[in-house]
This record gives C-alpha cells, structure tokens and sequence, in this order.
C-alpha cells in the first residue's frame, strides 16, 4: 500500500518563496537533482548565478544508496569569500546538506530547503511525502 502524498503545486511554491525573507548572497547554488527546480525559481527571483552541486545520497525511490553522499562532478566555482545559499528539495537527515558545507567551506553559507532540516524551510508544516509538480515518474 502506497502512502498518498501531499501535492504542492507551482503556484504554490512560488507564492510561499515570494513571502520568505531571503538573505542577500552572491549564488544559489542548488543540490542536483532534486534541488535544481527549486534553486532555479530563487535564483530567479534573486537575480543571482546558479550553480549546481552534483551531489548525491538517495536513489529515485528516496533510499540511501551510499553510506554517505557523493559528489559526482567537480565543483565548477571557487566559494570562497561568497555568500551562497545552498538548496536543496528536501532534508531528511541532513546529511546531504552537512556534506555540501563541506565542500564550499571558504563560503558565508545559509541553507534552504522545501521542507524538513534547513536554516530556511519553505514549508515547515508539511511532514509527508511530497508530489511536486516537477516531478516525472
């Protein structure tokens, strides 16, 4: 038995993101794959760079495929000195995000994500599943 999932649609998330303060930084950079949508809608409304961090834990099915996260691609900028705002779709355990830190250290970091663990959360009362609108299965 498959669990219903709490659908957000676009509209919505835009909404919500036009309401959040978000700092000032130099670049979004987003967790790629499941950040590169969300980091793309603030990015635009910050009219800031993106940047993306192929970094990776889950599989598809949102299970832990590695003992840790990886990243898969070097790091195309040089974060020192920036302020950054790092997304990401969802935190569970925060491991991706903590992992990310480590990556960009040099760097005034603020993170944000849709929902669950970050310094920003988009919406902090949703606790289930998400079907985001982006999403293809």
């Amino acid at each position: 038995m498959s669990k219903v999932k709490v659908r957000l649609e676009f509209h919505t998330i835009s909404a919500r993101l036009r309401e959040l303060k978000l700092p000032e930084v130099d670049v979004v950079v987003g967790i790629a794959r499941g950040g590169i949508v969300p980091a793309s809608m603030v990015a635009h409304q910050l009219g800031v760079p993106l940047v993306l961090l192929h970094l990776n834990y889950r599989d598809d099915h949102n299970r832990p495929q590695r003992p840790q996260p990886q990243l898969l691609q070097p790091i195309p900028f040089d974060p020192t000195g920036k302020r950054v705002l790092l997304v990401d779709d969802v935190s569970v355990t925060g491991a991706t995000l903590q992992a990310a830190q480590t990556y960009l250290k040099g760097a005034t970091l603020t993170t944000l994500t849709l929902k669950g663990k970050a310094d920003l959360v988009l919406f902090p009362e949703v606790h289930d599943c998400v079907d985001w609108p982006w999403r293809v299965e």
